[in-house]
């Protein structure tokens, strides 16, 4: 039952024939992973905050610095040098009070990843690099954990939702393989700020809408954002027969989740 500060505060989504009392009940009674805390991140922390999202645990080890500045909308000059996560949960406790805010401040791997992932209605993969990437993605098909994969570079970005529940959704890995360029991050080759932001904004949409029922739009396939042309489009993805997380099992509970790499954030 939402009291009249909730009514008001989430009006607008009530209003919504596709949200309404119910779905909001839905995002309250929610736990949503955020896989880091940078440029994609930040957005998608944000309006999983501002939705009303019951309970999101936010993982990344990193401490802010004066670099993440230009992308990295959840933090401030005064938040230098703190862990991204508790100055994470300081910006989500600002903007609304109704979310808890769990904070996971180590590298997560093995059966604590698995662990954390399984626990979670929605896995947002807002990381770094493949080998992460790898990681959550072989602990969503482990746990039957829908993943919302994004990525952002240059000025370029991609999002991905896979549903390790449909034994003909492919997964992160059928996509991209282990063969990334490790000497590619974005402190080397820059990403343009407002991408992260749009790729961001767009893993929250689609985790929001999994979570009170709808369909992503994006399942089974990739969304490609280039804000140089500024032109968005999406491409079909199909399951690879001879990917080595999916591979031979009903949902992709195998494979070794691990590669090397480096997308930007």
């Amino acid at each position: 039952m939402l009291s009249s500060t909730q009514r008001e505060r989430y009006s607008r989504h009530l209003q919504l024939p596709e949200i309404g009392e119910a779905g909001q009940a839905r995002l309250a009674a929610a736990r949503v992973l955020v896989v880091g805390a940078g440029g994609l991140g930040s957005p998608a922390v944000m309006f999983l905050a501002a939705a009303g999202v019951g309970t999101l645990a936010v993982a990344d080890y990193d401490r802010v610095d004066l670099s993440n500045l230009q992308r990295q909308l959840l933090f401030r000059t005064s938040d230098i040098g703190e862990d991204k996560v508790t100055a994470a949960r300081a910006a989500v406790d600002a903007l609304n009070p109704d979310v808890r805010v769990e904070t996971i401040a180590w590298a997560m791997d093995g059966p604590d990843l698995v662990r954390e992932v399984g626990r979670a209605d929605v896995v947002v993969d807002a990381s770094d690099n493949f080998e992460t990437r790898f990681e959550v993605n072989a602990a969503s098909r482990a746990t039957g954990t829908p993943l919302v994969s994004g990525a952002a570079i240059r000025m370029e970005g991609q999002v991905a939702v896979f549903d390790p529940k449909d034994p003909d959704s492919p997964c992160y890995r059928c996509l991209f393989d282990d063969t990334g360029d490790p000497d590619e991050p974005c402190a080397r080759v820059g990403v343009f700020a407002p991408v992260a932001g749009i790729t961001g904004t767009i893993q929250a949409a689609a985790a929001v809408k999994l979570v009170v029922g709808l369909p992503s739009g994006l399942e089974g396939r990739l969304m490609l954002i280039d804000a140089l042309a500024m032109r968005v489009r999406t491409v079909r993805v199909r399951r690879d027969p001879a990917c080595p997380a999916c591979r031979g099992t009903p949902n992709g509970a195998g494979g070794d989740g691990r590669g090397g790499g480096a997308p930007a954030r």
